[in-house]
């Protein structure tokens, strides 16, 4: 890869619209660039299940071709950018990371893909997660584990580890993901980029394969928090398709993301600083507070009683809501079929002891139990009433707070394998995250330092609902006044 393609694929969403309106560069030299990268670099990496090369070029191509005849381009016009694996694609695979859906190729597209194709975006391919977004690590992928762009030995955190790992490893300057207890964001964190949750409804989520369908949103990843807006303009706003999806105007991120919001009052909830807390994560969040504070936040500490029994209550909702989701993959209308079977029960039972691996097994066998005669109302519905306590915290909170401060994950990123055994470790990796979630808040992680082995912290910051680009602004209050967002991964 030439040193000139090195500096392209190093460059925000942002840069390169610029870079092409100045004819530096045009759409297909883009696309090669990041395709020339993939190449070089996802070997190792392991982002990607499958790149669109032709696809993609032909994209850069048409665009370069109508901008030499003076069309009106869309605002992504001839930016790369990569697609979570869960998100349906017309023509193009979408496996979930699991082997039940190896062969799917949708017959539409997401809403989200739609606008991507509108904006005039050039899809790259599909990136790699854990089976139907089921982890936090990504190694609960059917193909393939991801590895940290910062430390190949490592987890890009989950279950959008793929599309976070394709970003910090400059194969694509901005990605989507989805985000159901924190997979946008704990990814993020862990590769020190940007990720964005907006809040339940604001984004589309036809087309997004369901796991739990009341906590799943549709989301971003990027260098920095303005890429982060360009994205989140394209792909917000109402779409009759989802009866979930809200018809709140979206107003233009981007406009008034470099005015800063004074005055501003920065919650820090105390249970965000207990027990678990890596000592290098804390030091480097209490020095974002103190950057915050500095630019005119007042810092308050709060209080969210009800976050301890948030992974409980998730664990709960969300494999209730998988077990249902997950009933339709039968072998019978599409996807993995056994070919050794005696009957039609004979049939359900072993293509989807076949297809689902040992994860989602667990979850769907979870949300079961919890839903099962005698057990509904001590587990579910227990779980959805601990849910509105959560909610009614953070509207409490809110009430005298612009956003909620913490650490977005407890510790760094960790070795692929040092949890692989131990689903309640795996699951606690999560504890930060998980409650924006449930209260179907906004969530956005910044990176805000490293720790000693030279692996990035994220810091999280929460909003009331549809309160993104208040959210967006603070964020970038503070990137502006710190060096991490500039920071790349250096890949032998």
């Amino acid at each position: 890869m030439s040193t000139s393609n090195s500096k392209l694929t190093e460059k925000t969403a942002a840069e390169l619209i610029q870079i092409q309106a100045k004819g530096e560069a045009n759409a297909e030299t883009i696309t090669k660039a990041f395709l020339e990268a993939i190449k070089a670099k996802d070997p190792k990496v392991k982002s990607f299940l499958l790149v669109n090369e032709e696809a993609a070029l032909a994209t850069a191509r048409s665009i370069d071709s109508r901008r030499s005849k003076g069309e009106k381009l869309g605002t992504l016009a001839g930016v790369p950018i990569a697609v979570k694996d869960n998100i349906c694609t017309k023509g193009i695979t979408t496996t979930c990371g699991s082997k039940i859906l190896e062969h799917f190729v949708p017959p539409y597209d997401a809403h989200v893909t739609e606008k991507l194709y509108q904006a005039d975006a050039v899809i790259l391919g599909k990136t790699n997660l854990d089976e139907f977004a089921m982890g936090s690590s990504t190694e609960n992928s059917a193909y393939q584990t991801t590895r940290n762009p910062w430390n190949l030995e490592c987890i890009p955190g989950g279950s959008s580890g793929g599309s976070a790992a394709a970003v910090a490893a400059c194969e694509a300057p901005i990605s989507l993901g989805s985000d159901t207890g924190g997979s946008i964001r704990q990814p993020a964190s862990l590769c020190g980029i940007v990720g964005l949750k907006p809040t339940y409804g604001r984004v589309s989520r036809y087309g997004l394969v369901a796991y739990a369908s009341s906590l799943d949103q549709i989301g971003t990843f990027s260098h920095d928090v303005t890429d982060t807006a360009l994205l989140l303009n394209v792909i917000a706003g109402k779409d009759d398709r989802d009866s979930t999806c809200t018809a709140n105007e979206v107003p233009d991120y981007t406009a008034n993301l470099e005015v800063p919001l004074k005055p501003f009052t920065i919650g820090v909830a105390r249970e965000y600083f207990a027990g678990g807390l890596d000592a290098e994560v804390e030091k480097s969040v209490r020095e974002a507070l103190d950057v915050l504070k500095s630019r005119g936040a007042t810092i308050k500490e709060i209080s969210l009683p009800h976050s301890t029994y948030a992974i409980a209550t998730y664990y709960l909702v969300a494999t209730a809501e998988a077990s249902s989701n997950l009933a339709r993959y039968d072998g019978v209308h599409y996807g993995h079929r056994s070919k050794d079977h005696s009957n039609l029960i004979d049939m359900y039972s072993k293509s989807r002891g076949e297809g689902f691996g040992a994860e989602v097994k667990r979850r769907i066998l979870l949300g079961n139990y919890s839903l099962s005669s005698g057990y509904i109302d001590a587990y579910y519905l227990k779980a959805l009433k601990v849910r509105r306590l959560i909610r009614d915290d953070f509207d409490k909170a809110f009430a005298d707070c612009d956003v909620i401060a913490g650490p977005t994950a407890p510790t760094c990123a960790f070795k692929a394998g040092e949890k692989s055994s131990d689903p309640l470790s795996m699951y606690l990796s999560d504890i930060y995250t998980i409650s924006c979630n449930l209260a179907g808040i906004p969530g956005i992680s910044i990176p805000c330092g490293f720790n000693s082995k030279n692996l990035p912290i994220g810091l999280q910051l929460l909003g009331a609902p549809f309160s993104e680009e208040k959210l967006l602004r603070i964020a970038r209050t503070y990137e502006k006044e710190t060096p991490w967002h500039l920071k790349r991964a250096q890949i032998s």
